[in-house]
């Protein structure tokens, strides 16, 4: 067969694409090295629970365009994100807000709250933060820096925070509402049905090959007497492992998910994610599925997440884009230009965390783009 596009990846980013290309009558092959597509996306039935198997995604957006866009492919339901945080005996409603306020000092009114960080950030502001922990203490304050950024922030990145950068951090959202809506966006919720529904009516009819890396199908094309052909490739996997990691690797941290079906408990923690901020909790989060659809299926299911060191052959889930990593990237850019054919696109293929939103919007764009030149050219 001869394609238009070989699309390296069936996360949001080249399902997407696909789409877009279809519908404007180009042919594609989707590839993908794993056993189901959607990448971080992918929902599975458990006892009809949708389970988020690679940590909890909650879609939200601003944008009406995006959002009449993913309401194409799938119905969506009014859920919203309102994640608890834990810290030794004590609850917490996250973001940082009057409700987080009035549980850890007591107090009932916005001028309350703000006199009270103010007067713990003087304490604590330096003029320029050396290191994450001086930068946070700026921000919030001591309490709420000891309490609900510390130890989280130290387990997702495996360092302490005086050894983090203050970069990192560059601002905490604070509210001085008593609102537990972690988005500010206007449009949000979780497909009814799960995400891997949602990924196969945006793939629609466009051939699709799981099990098989990149690499692998290159080598398997080399081996056949008629191989499979194609005019461009859009990669959405790591720009670094495309180039064989001639400069270097670039960095990533990784997640490790403990996963746990309870038959006989129907409601085990009453929120769909519950933050553990204690760093000797070695668990971030445990998240309880069956919550993003308002307690639908039988028993429940709850997946602790872990962060983890990435090392290569792991699924890389952060870019860690501090300057070194921003620095290598932007040679790794550099032999991308130099690619005629090959298209890079999502957070791996161009090295930053994406908001399912901003993703959309990227596909659409660099589809666009495509669209543009070819039409130019003709």
């Amino acid at each position: 067969m001869r394609y238009d596009y070989l699309i390296v990846g069936t996360g949001l980013f080249g399902s997407v694409f696909a789409c877009e290309m279809r519908r404007a009558g180009k042919t594609c092959l989707c590839i993908d090295k794993r056993s189901h597509i959607g990448g971080n996306l992918y929902t599975e039935d458990v006892n009809g629970i949708q389970v988020h198997k690679y940590g909890a995604h909650i879609f939200h957006t601003s944008n009406r365009t995006v959002w009449d866009y993913v309401n194409r492919f799938a119905e969506f339901n009014h859920y919203i994100n309102s994640p608890i945080a834990v810290y030794k005996d004590e609850l917490y409603n996250l973001p940082f807000n009057m409700n987080t306020f009035s549980r850890m000092w007591g107090i009932r009114t916005p001028e309350e709250a703000r006199a009270q960080i103010e007067r713990q950030r003087a304490a604590g502001r330096v003029e320029e933060p050396r290191n994450l922990e001086e930068q946070a203490i700026s921000l919030v304050g001591r309490d709420v820096y000891e309490k609900l950024v510390k130890g989280y922030t130290e387990k997702q990145w495996g360092r302490d925070c005086t050894e983090l950068p203050a970069f990192i951090i560059r601002r905490l959202p604070v509210r001085f509402t008593y609102d537990n809506n972690y988005f500010t966006d206007r449009y949000q919720g979780i497909p009814i049905g799960g995400y891997t529904r949602m990924i196969q009516r945006i793939l629609g009819d466009t051939p699709v090959r799981l099990g098989v890396s990149y690499r692998e199908f290159l080598a398997e094309n080399e081996r056949k007497g008629s191989p499979d052909t194609f005019d461009k490739v859009l990669y959405t996997g790591m720009i670094d492992a495309y180039f064989d990691y001639r400069l270097g690797e670039l960095q990533y941290r990784s997640l490790r998910f403990e996963e746990e079906i309870l038959p006989d408990c129907d409601n085990y923690q009453g929120n769909a994610v519950v933050n553990y901020t204690e760093r000797q909790v070695p668990y971030t989060r445990i998240i309880e599925h069956k919550h993003f659809e308002f307690g639908e299926g039988k028993g429940t299911v709850i997946t602790r997440e872990y962060p983890a060191a990435w090392k290569r052959g792991d699924e890389p889930y952060y870019p860690i884009n501090d300057q070194r990593n921003n620095e290598l990237y932007a040679k790794y850019q550099e032999l991308a230009a130099g690619e005629k054919n090959v298209l890079f696109g999502g957070r791996l293929g161009q090295y930053r965390y994406y908001d399912m939103d901003k993703v959309i919007e990227a596909a659409l764009d660099m589809a666009k783009a495509e669209l543009d030149t070819a039409k130019a050219e003709r």
